[in-house]
């Protein structure tokens, strides 16, 4: 029996230095990368644009298609992840909003004793790759 999925477009944002943006929902203890759920009638660029106007502030400037990626989900048991991710520029002023209760930026090739979710970790094998 395959377990109930949860589908999801996120984003890879790094910053100058080639460090990745990560987020830590309130009342959670594992970083990610930001985006959502899509809502009813929103292809994946529309979504991720609210996702991150909502959750870091930021305007999506430009996204290309990193891949679709699957991992056990972080915060809800017994469902896997399905993520559409993309390799995005934002502008604007980045801060932890909505939802989040705090930002990191991390060595995708060394990100340390930072607690990532398992999509987070398929993510960086294949940027490494």
């Amino acid at each position: 029996m395959t377990q109930p999925s949860i589908d999801i477009v996120t984003a890879v944002i790094r910053d100058e230095a080639g460090r990745m943006l990560v987020v830590r929902k309130r009342g959670t203890a594992i970083f990610m990368k930001p985006g959502g759920k899509r809502e009813p009638g929103e292809d994946d660029l529309t979504a991720l644009a609210r996702e991150l106007e909502e959750e870091i502030g930021a305007r999506l400037v430009s996204a290309t298609l990193l891949g679709a990626f699957e991992a056990p989900a972080a915060n809800e048991p017994g469902f896997t992840v399905r993520a559409a991710a993309y390799l995005a520029r934002v502008e604007g002023e980045i801060a932890a909003r909505a939802e989040i209760e705090e930002l990191a930026w991390i060595d995708p090739a060394a990100p340390g004793d930072i607690a990532l979710a398992p999509l987070m970790r398929v993510v960086l094998a294949r940027l490494a790759a």
